[in-house]
């Protein structure tokens, strides 16, 4: 007699279980932001300068372009007019070290500098000033094991360091190590 109460029972309760995962299920999804309907379109051109500018019209009809051109010094540079009709712009410059440095000027006037260097190891190092004034750092360091290293210094001071190193077997084991100002 105990057998036939047990199936029951255990019917209920895996009954009741599955019906409580379904509305955990539809909680979850009830948070969920929905992609927007509609349709982007991507169109690419050879621009007159041999370079590929590009067009985004989103779903709303509002676009971006990318005008890419190529500056004085050879290298490519870009202006990105945004949807609400913001102007960024991104010139790139060939440092006296012959690392690329870069200079973007964002739609609101901020400007935003990085400036590679080429450390004493020879491994590229860079410097990137904010619209703000912050600096960060980014100094990398070639490994005893052959791994680049890094250590980057935030604009508050917080340091994160990442360490790699190379198994017997040849794969990569990273260690990050992050330190709050």
């Amino acid at each position: 007699m105990k057998r036939n109460r047990t199936l029951p029972v255990l019917l209920v309760v895996l009954l009741a279980s599955a019906s409580g995962v379904a509305t955990a299920n539809m909680a979850t999804h009830e948070n969920h932001v929905k992609a927007k309907q509609g349709t982007t379109t991507v169109q690419r051109s050879k621009g007159a300068d041999g370079l590929v500018d590009k067009t985004v019209t989103g779903p709303k009809g509002k676009t971006k372009v990318t005008d890419r051109s190529r500056g004085a010094d050879g290298l490519v540079d870009k202006t990105v007019t945004g949807p609400k009709g913001g102007v960024t712009t991104t010139d790139r410059t060939r440092g006296a070290d012959g690392l690329v440095d870069k200079t973007v000027t964002g739609p609101k006037g901020g400007v935003t500098t990085t400036d590679r260097t080429r450390g004493a190891d020879g491994v590229v190092d860079k410097t990137v000033t904010g619209p703000k004034g912050g600096v960060t750092t980014v100094d990398r360091s070639l490994g005893s094991d052959g791994l680049v290293d890094k250590t980057v210094t935030g604009p508050k001071g917080g340091v994160t360091t990442t360490d790699r190193s190379r198994n017997s077997d040849g794969t990569i084991n990273t260690t990050i190590t992050r330190a709050n100002p």
